[in-house]
């Protein structure tokens, strides 16, 4: 925790002692903050000056945010949330607080490949050209495929968002990344949402998006479809972020004993909720100011549409 105080300046160094001193002695603290006994007496009994009194405010509310986000927000977010919540604050300052606290944001896991694209002969073109700002509800859908890890293995789950409101409007979850996972998430969406003739459905190059069965299904709706250019991930920016935030936030920092647990609990008590229930996914804000809900589902009760988690 004292890694970053070394640098710092004295005043930080002496709030960094008088802090640790109910767990260490104070002569190992002078010789490894290298200060003296006489400097830090001397800037005890001075009267705290304004700045270090703010700094501690401040630092008190970004412990109150940081652990209302389960420790995976950094400096960026958590300033954000102490500017909406009236505090008048700079990005650097609460970077510099964060690393002289020792409070850090949880890290991603390694990006690893799940897209198979080998059997794509003939992908459909990229007709959403990374336009993510649409008129309407039903103009463009985007979906994408993850893996969560669980004890019994990998748990497989396939969303849809529409890009217009950001809300996911299809879902499905599986032990398997089959056509029947993607295509349960485009059931669930178009059950929802009715026939939209038009629609432009976009997603990557992967084989079960190519399958003739999705392919079937979006053509009897009149969807169209789009597909990323290979290697081209910004293309499908949007779901990705999605699952950025999905696993950084909560999927990857928790230990799932089996599937079941797994589908009943993932997406919830993050920060940003992201709530499964049987009406859909749904986004839940929260910080210690206030909290906004949009269209939170009414019942709690799971349910899985395609793959064999049903």
């Amino acid at each position: 925790k004292g890694g970053s105080v070394l640098c710092a300046r004295p005043d930080v160094k002496y709030a960094f002692i008088k802090e640790q001193s109910q767990h260490h002695r104070k002569p190992l603290l002078f010789q490894v903050m290298n200060v003296s006994s006489s400097g830090y007496y001397d800037w005890l009994s001075r009267p705290e000056s304004m700045r270090s009194i703010e700094n501690r405010q401040i630092t008190a509310r970004i412990h109150l945010f940081h652990r209302a986000s389960r420790g995976t927000y950094g400096s960026p977010r958590i300033h954000k949330d102490l500017v909406e919540s009236g505090t008048s604050v700079g990005v650097n300052r609460v970077a510099t607080l964060m690393r002289t606290h020792g409070i850090q944001s949880k890290m991603a896991r390694k990006f690893i490949i799940t897209t198979d694209s080998k059997k794509t002969l003939s992908p459909a073109p990229d007709r959403l050209r990374q336009q993510f700002k649409v008129s309407g509800r039903n103009k463009a859908w985007v979906s994408d495929t993850t893996f969560i890890a669980t004890r019994e293995g990998w748990l497989y789950l396939a969303v849809i968002l529409d890009l217009f409101s950001r809300r996911v409007i299809g879902w499905s979850m599986s032990d398997k990344n089959n056509t029947a996972l993607v295509e349960g998430a485009l059931i669930m969406a178009i059950l929802r949402h009715g026939k939209s003739r038009g629609t432009i459905v976009h997603s990557d190059q992967g084989s079960t998006y190519a399958s003739a069965a999705y392919q079937q299904l979006l053509a009897t709706q009149g969807y169209l479809c789009s597909m990323s250019r290979k290697g081209e991930c910004l293309d499908n920016a949007v779901a990705e972020s999605f699952f950025g935030s999905l696993k950084t936030e909560l999927a990857d920092h928790e230990d799932y004993k089996n599937h079941a647990i797994k589908q009943s609990r993932v997406c919830l008590n993050t920060p940003k909720f992201f709530i499964i229930s049987s009406d859909g996914i749904h986004t839940w804000t929260m910080s210690a100011r206030k909290t906004t809900k949009e269209n939170m589902p009414t019942t709690k009760t799971v349910r899985f549409i395609g793959g064999s988690s049903s």
